[in-house]
């Protein structure tokens, strides 16, 4: 091995592992065949240029900067160097007497930048490395929520999906979206298998099929990067508009059963039909004692004048209409 670097491979592996049980000049003699060797050397090249043997210290050991904002890092040798260093496409420098050297940019912008702090010994290991865990991260421009291949109002039972766009955002590896409905998270989407460190666009579908506990609802999606204990305290975090849900629902009664009442002459009766659904039901009565339909909006008459018989209310949005009846029965007063 050139350079006078751990030329003994034997030297090297007992100085990185220590003894195996048995001596030097057994192992060498007995067990080290050609693959051992290779083995070894393999080994010994790793130790050469990092681990415990390296003897180069970084400060922090990883750092998450901000797009455009300033960073420093220090390399320390726990040994004098005969050159101590940083390689890097911003802010390279070295050092031939100093203990430790400084990294540092004053606007980090180069989303490809990865800084390594080299060393050069007087005595084994003699060159030495440590690559910087340096993440640069960026806030999406925009995070927008919309309906995929639909506009207006919903119909209930009916599945759709929800569409959350996340712009430039970086690293996405480091990005949580989260799905709000109202105040309650119901889904989050991650991108832990993507790697690119430059902005990227990305996007998640949620799938919804809507009741009408959903009419006027609000759905929001919020785009999160956690970038861990050195990042920010507090997770950077962009959140979309809201999306208001309108769900269209055919009329339902509250009491859909027909019902029977007592009519006394000159007394009141109500007849109450009111219904739930979306758009608002309007409501139309029909009775053998008129000759045509007579349109109201009213879901409740209130009078003394009703004639006995039959009555039916009608109640009707542009999803369905549903009707009920209501029989009057004559009754004397004090019966």
């Amino acid at each position: 091995m050139g350079g006078g670097l751990c030329s003994n491979i034997v030297q090297c592996y007992v100085a990185k592992h220590g003894q195996v049980g048995i001596s030097l000049p057994s192992l060498t003699a007995m067990t080290m065949g050609r693959n051992s060797l290779q083995w070894i050397s393999a080994i010994c090249m790793i130790y050469l240029v990092s681990g415990e043997g390296c003897s180069l210290v970084l400060k922090p050991a990883r750092v998450v900067v901000k797009f455009g904002e300033p960073v420093s890092v220090t390399c320390e040798a726990a040994r004098r160097p005969r050159v101590l260093g940083w390689e890097s496409t911003v802010g390279a420098a070295h050092t031939q007497q100093d203990l430790s050297v400084q990294w540092k940019a004053d606007s980090l912008i180069d989303w490809i930048e990865e800084p390594i702090c080299y060393g050069v010994f007087s005595t084994a290991p003699r060159q030495c490395e440590e690559k910087l865990n340096l993440v640069l991260y960026k806030t999406p421009d925009s995070v927008s929520i919309r309906l995929v291949n639909h506009t207006g109002s919903m119909k209930e039972g009916k599945e759709y999906q929800l569409l959350c766009e996340v712009q430039n955002i970086a690293p996405v590896q480091y990005l949580v979206l989260r799905w709000y409905r109202d105040q309650t998270e119901v889904y989050r989407s991650a991108f832990t298998e993507l790697t690119q460190s430059s902005p990227v666009q990305v996007s998640s579908i949620l799938l919804i099929t809507p009741t009408r506990a959903d009419n006027g609802a609000q759905y929001r999606c919020v785009a999160e990067l956690d970038l861990g204990p050195e990042g920010p305290q507090l997770a950077p975090t962009v959140s979309s508009g809201t999306l208001n849900a309108s769900v269209h629902y055919p009329p339902n009664f509250l009491s859909p059963e027909p019902e029977m009442l007592d009519l006394v002459v000159g007394e009141e009766v109500t007849l109450n039909c009111s219904a739930t659904g979306y758009p608002t039901p309007i409501y139309s009565w029909l009775s053998a004692h008129t000759l045509q339909e007579t349109l109201t909006d009213e879901a409740i008459i209130t009078s003394s004048s009703l004639l006995p018989g039959t009555y039916t209310c009608t109640a009707s949005n542009r999803l369905d209409s549903k009707s009920k009846r209501f029989l009057l029965k004559a009754r004397s007063k004090g019966v």
